[in-house]
């Protein structure tokens, strides 16, 4: 466990995309929250990214996985919520961090956490040179707890960018708990 004194901090973040594949899909909504190594809140920002209505329904309409989120994919080509772009999502990131993270080593934190960097590293290049190299991904914790372990998780399964991180945040403290870890 880092010590009270660490200077690390996690930046838990979630994106929803029209799809996987950064050289072709879209970032429709960024989360993200910033927690010690304790997952104790710092502050946290979520946003709908701006990009061209059209682009965003063919896209989801490609996509198998959105006929199962129906209301999802309607809510990303109906909303009429603010949206920022990708440049302002960015910079108000970037801000989180120099205001909650000055001198603190960043790691990149939630569940196939991976993906979501291919995203990062190709649309927000300030951002990801920010972060560490190394991520805390759950899903390696998932993998181990479910294959030798039999233990879930149970979640919501709600695929909106807040929900998700929270959920990711509450899934590692199960795992550490069913270790027993303190």
């Amino acid at each position: 466990m880092a010590s009270q004194k660490s200077k690390s901090r996690l930046l838990w973040l979630d994106l929803e995309m029209t799809g996987l594949n950064p050289e072709v899909d879209l970032i429709l909504e960024v989360a993200s929250i910033i927690t010690d190594f304790n997952f104790e809140s710092i502050v946290g920002f979520e946003s709908k990214v701006e990009q061209n209505r059209a682009d965003v329904e063919k896209l989801l309409n490609q996509n198998p996985f959105y006929s199962v989120f129906s209301s999802n994919k309607q809510d990303f080509i109906d909303s009429n919520d603010e949206k920022l772009s990708l440049i302002e999502i960015e910079l108000r990131l970037l801000s989180l961090l120099d205001e909650h993270c000055l001198n603190a080593t960043i790691y990149l934190a939630g569940n196939s956490i991976y993906n979501d960097r291919k995203f990062i590293s190709k649309y927000m290049p300030k951002l990801d040179q920010r972060l560490h190299y190394r991520m805390l991904d759950v899903s390696a914790f998932k993998i181990l707890m479910q294959e030798k372990y039999s233990k879930e998780f149970s979640k919501a399964n709600q695929h909106r960018a807040m929900s998700d991180v929270q959920e990711s945040i509450d899934e590692l403290k199960y795992y550490i708990d069913e270790f027993n870890i303190k």
